[in-house]
């Protein structure tokens, strides 16, 4: 697919500088190089700016936030990679931090609308809920939020060692933990989940799972098992919530999705047949939907149904596919 990484999410060239992670000098003159910056997290939420919140909010690493240690999940500063002047570029938690007096009835919440407004940044550099604001970032800037969110969420989940339980360190600028314990070496993980746009003629299936906002549909999506391919995936999800048996199976473009930790493959699959017979364990309800409904549904204009998140691939193949550009 030729606009595959036009995704939100997709690759914007970062130089990830993976030479400089395990060179203990190299990274303390990366921490110390004057432009070197930082992209703070507070519970998963990244610091932006701007009258639309859409531009990352960089401190340099002298910031007294940066300074005085994380407090959150990470032992430190992850390195994210080098900018194009060279600059090193990390990131940090501090979800350590208690916003007395502040708006936190969205947290934990399919979407939270809250903004924090730490009283040590400047105003208007505030953190917020990356699913809310990730359509409006600049490539680069997307790449760093999912790449800092993802990583930072993976050392909050992840800091015993999953072979003898001992607490594991940080190691190489964040990009592993290492235990003292028992030798054991663990890597951020990411989890493989087919999401498929499955046609019939000029119609594509569409189910919605329980808990999500009324209206709200979105393409079926799973997660790949151990010793199956992509095409399987597809197949077995389908079968498995719909009902629908898939035959040819071809892939269209991935998106890294740091909610907590998935890298989604975007697939078009072909029905064999319009039956559907859901499971309601697995999903709430699907339904066939014609391109000149879809239509509908994208402009806002559908009495029922609203359209997939902006910025998830689910509302990125459904718009590449009403135009005729999956190539």
């Amino acid at each position: 697919m030729k606009r595959a990484e036009q995704v939100t999410f997709g690759g914007s060239g970062l130089n990830r500088a993976a030479h400089l992670r395990g060179d203990a000098a190299a990274l303390a003159a990366a921490r110390a190089h004057p432009k070197a910056a930082c992209l703070l997290l507070w519970r998963g939420k990244p610091l932006v700016q701007g009258e639309r919140l859409d531009r990352l909010s960089l401190v340099p690493m002298t910031h007294p936030l940066v300074q005085s240690g994380s407090g959150g999940a990470a032992d430190g500063p992850v390195l994210l990679g080098l900018a194009e002047d060279e600059a090193p570029l990390f990131a940090a938690d501090i979800s350590a931090w208690q916003p007395e007096g502040q708006d936190l009835s969205g947290l934990g919440n399919f979407v939270d609308p809250t903004e924090q407004q730490h009283p040590d940044l400047p105003a208007g550099h505030v953190f917020a809920e990356l699913r809310r604001i990730m359509s409006r970032l600049s490539p680069r800037d997307a790449e760093l939020a999912a790449s800092a969110k993802a990583v930072i969420g993976w050392h909050e989940t992840h800091r015993f060692c999953a072979r003898c339980g001992a607490q594991s360190e940080m190691v190489q600028a964040g990009w592993q933990r290492s235990c003292p314990t028992c030798g054991g070496q663990h890597f951020p993980r990411t989890d493989p989940v087919v999401i498929m746009l499955i046609t019939y003629g000029d119609s594509v299936l569409m189910g919605r799972s329980p808990g999500w906002p009324e209206g709200m549909y979105s393409l079926l999506a799973g997660f790949v098992e151990p010793g199956e391919t992509l095409e399987a995936a597809v197949r077995r999800e389908v079968m498995e919530e719909a009902g629908v048996r898939v035959g040819q199976v071809d892939y269209l473009a991935s998106q890294p999705w740091p909610f907590p930790a998935s890298l989604m493959f975007g697939c078009a699959g072909k029905a064999l047949s319009r039956d559907i017979r859901i499971d309601p364990v697995e999903i709430e309800d699907a339904l066939w939907v014609g391109k000149g409904e879809m239509m509908q549904v994208f402009a806002g204009e559908h009495p029922n149904l609203l359209p997939a998140r902006k910025g998830a691939i689910a509302h990125f193949l459904l718009q590449n596919w009403l135009a005729d550009t999956l190539d």
